[in-house]
């Protein structure tokens, strides 16, 4: 890269620590630290979950499957607009109301205050596990990106990979730890205009440009490329059935509904989202993935658009580009670790108290937690798969208490527990090499979390007819008594 193009993205990563310190001088509290004073607009609010759901999923992964798979591989999105709106539709207005009267700081809240302490420690722990090891991934996905796009060859570093892992790893755990949520939130709506600048505006273009527009793609890439039904069925129920639960249970998109000043903002701001996934988010990336595969076909998949940006843009647009894909992976750093924070804090220590100490507390705790993080990447051969196992371990455990605690208040706390412990106990072993799997679940093709979350499902209505059964006969004991 030029000069000028390094000039232009550490003057972005400068400009993101200065708003973590300009909101660090206006903290009042703990909730002003992890809800920002409960008081965000909705296109801010909408801006940063966009970011923060799509990360480096979006930067690196789906341009990969448009790449290998080509218009098909939007549906990955689609599950997020799908999310989105079914928790605008069905989970924010009994969230909110609950909120209002029940002053909810976390996700784990939720479900303490209608199951009690014990589901409540589990869900944190089961959260704050998988937004570290999230955090982790998305460091270390920066990080490779910018081992291949910012440090030269000419530098002799004995590990590169190592260097940017620190320099992007630092950069983003600086400014969540003194800005809070409310930094998050406003880097996320940064970030989010740089994306669109970079990518929608700048590389798409040029990119499409250099390709031949619409008729290049098509003499050079399979007809399959180009239709929208080139997906096995398998692989669109393990993208639904593993992604869009998320959206119900994610401490990350809790807080913000938390952080709205109202029911009305909350639903606007997911609404917004959504869109902003799908369509515009999702074929961006797949017309990115699609043009890296004609002007670099044998590239690795996921690294072909990087090397695109970096050799085929001009002067000062590479750098805004490699800006817009950092952008996206810090987006979804700087979340993961404000949940895995608040988590530990909050729910694990109980400290919410409304003063400053309260915030220095905070903000030390999410440095060490950004510490962690970044050893774990360095430390990893592929952080990757233990996030794919924190993510299925999050959907199996936590969806079917969080669906009862807000659709089916019979359900008990043991029988919460019971679902809970089910769905992750299947998932594991599902997912843990060691541990036979049978041959009919292997040939299946669905992920561990559809079987996960089927056994949590399971074992919430079993265990449910079995406490009604054991509560009428108790009954009718003692009335014969």
């Amino acid at each position: 890269m030029h000069t000028i193009d390094y000039l232009l993205f550490f003057g972005y990563l400068m400009a993101l620590l200065a708003v973590g310190l300009y909101y660090y001088r206006r903290h009042r509290g703990g909730e002003d630290y992890y809800l920002a004073g409960r008081n965000l607009p909705a296109k801010h609010v909408g801006f940063s979950i966009a970011a923060t759901d799509v990360g480096g999923g979006f930067s690196i992964g789906l341009a990969g499957l448009g790449f290998t798979m080509g218009l098909s591989a939007s549906w990955l999105l689609f599950t997020g607009l799908l999310g989105a709106w079914l928790t605008a539709v069905l989970l924010i207005p009994k969230v909110k109301r609950r909120d209002q009267t029940q002053n909810l700081f976390t996700y784990p809240d939720l479900l303490r205050h209608h199951f009690g302490p014990r589901v409540a420690m589990i869900a944190a722990l089961i959260s704050g596990v998988g937004y570290l090891g999230f955090t982790s991934a998305q460091l270390l996905a920066g990080a490779k990106l910018a081992s291949v796009t910012l440090i030269p060859d000419s530098l002799s570093f004995d590990s590169p990979l190592t260097l940017a892992l620190w320099i992007i790893g630092g950069t983003t755990i600086l400014y969540t730890a003194f800005g809070g949520l409310k930094a998050v939130i406003m880097t996320d709506s940064i970030q989010w205009l740089v994306l669109l600048l970079g990518l929608l505006c700048l590389a798409l273009p040029m990119a499409w440009s250099q390709v031949g527009g619409w008729s290049g793609l098509n003499a050079t890439l399979p007809e399959h490329f180009f239709s929208l039904s080139s997906i096995s069925g398998i692989t669109l129920i393990n993208w639904m059935v593993t992604i869009t639960p998320i959206w119900f249970v994610a401490m990350t998109l809790y807080q913000r509904i938390y952080a709205c000043r109202d029911d009305a903002t909350a639903k606007r701001a997911w609404f917004m989202a959504g869109l902003l996934e799908y369509p515009v988010m999702a074929f961006s990336g797949v017309l990115l993935g699609m043009c890296a595969r004609v002007l670099l076909p044998e590239m690795d998949a996921e690294s072909a658009v990087p090397a695109m940006i970096r050799d085929l843009l001009p002067v000062g647009v590479t750098g805004l580009v490699v800006a817009a894909y950092f952008s996206a992976i810090m987006s979804t750093a700087d979340s993961c670790l404000m949940a895995c924070s608040g988590n530990l804090l909050n729910d694990l220590m109980g400290l919410r108290d409304n003063d400053r100490y309260t915030v220095r507390y905070s903000m030390l705790a999410t440095l060490i937690l950004g510490v962690i993080a970044i050893i774990l990447a360095a430390r990893a051969e592929s952080v990757l798969s233990a996030i794919l196992m924190a993510y299925t371990l999050m959907i199996s455990g936590l969806v079917m208490p969080t669906l009862a605690c807000l659709f089916w208040p019979r359900v008990s706390q043991g029988t919460a527990l019971a679902s809970m412990l089910t769905g992750c106990i299947t998932s594991l072993w599902l997912m843990w090499p060691p541990l036979p799997v049978p041959e009919l679940i292997q040939a299946s093709g669905l992920d561990a979390g559809v079987f996960g979350l089927t056994a949590s499902a399971c074992a919430m209505g079993i265990a449910h007819m079995m406490n009604c059964i054991f509560s009428t006969s108790h009954s009718q004991k003692e009335l014969h008594d």
